[in-house]
């Protein structure tokens, strides 16, 4: 009987510690989302990474976080932002997807506009700027440009025809000791 009065009292403890850890993370980290403040859309035509949880941050300081994502009717994503009720967006601010760096964590970054108007609850971003595809670009500058890409009958590595010269390169016969008729070997002439 005494064992399982053990048992049962350490259970509980561990009961209680794992409940208060997960409280303090639930309220140190932001998970349980923007309480008291107001929430905004925004629609991207690529996310980049960016998901329910990510940051929404002005100047590098977190304001909200991401608490929805969505298609619209024309197939571009929206995303809902909450964003804390102490700090005011201008209703001419930006909302664009960047990164903490070429392999950091994708966020909504906002660059607050000039108007003396705020964003009120349920409003929508008018100007935002999608991530960068930084696939898409390297891709493009490795695509080759223009042309054929397979030589037929010429002169290896060149892409000109095998019995005509490159052009601005000199004939061989022009070229001292290379064989002309008036070239003679070691005079250069």
């Amino acid at each position: 009987m005494k064992q399982n009065a053990v048992e049962t009292l350490t259970g509980a403890i561990v009961i209680l510690i794992a409940a208060a850890f997960l409280f303090f993370i639930y309220t140190t980290t932001g998970v349980g989302g923007i309480s008291g403040g107001y929430h905004l859309k925004a629609s991207f035509n690529n996310l980049g990474g960016v998901s329910t949880g990510s940051d929404v941050r002005i100047s590098g300081v977190k304001v909200g976080s991401v608490t929805g994502q969505g298609l619209d009717d024309v197939y571009e994503a929206v995303l809902t932002l909450a964003i804390n009720s102490d700090v005011k967006i201008p209703n001419d601010s930006t909302a664009k997807i960047t990164s903490e760096g070429l392999l950091g964590a994708s966020y909504v970054a906002i660059e607050p506009g000039g108007s003396e108007t705020f964003m009120q609850d349920g409003e929508q971003f008018q100007y935002t700027q999608p991530a960068l595809d930084l696939w898409s670009i390297v891709s493009s500058f490795a695509k080759p440009s223009g042309g054929s890409s397979t030589p037929d009958a010429s002169t290896p590595g060149t892409g000109a025809p095998a019995d005509e010269p490159q052009q601005g390169a000199p004939k061989a016969d022009a070229l001292p000791g290379l064989g002309g008729d008036n070239a003679q070997p070691g005079t250069g002439q």
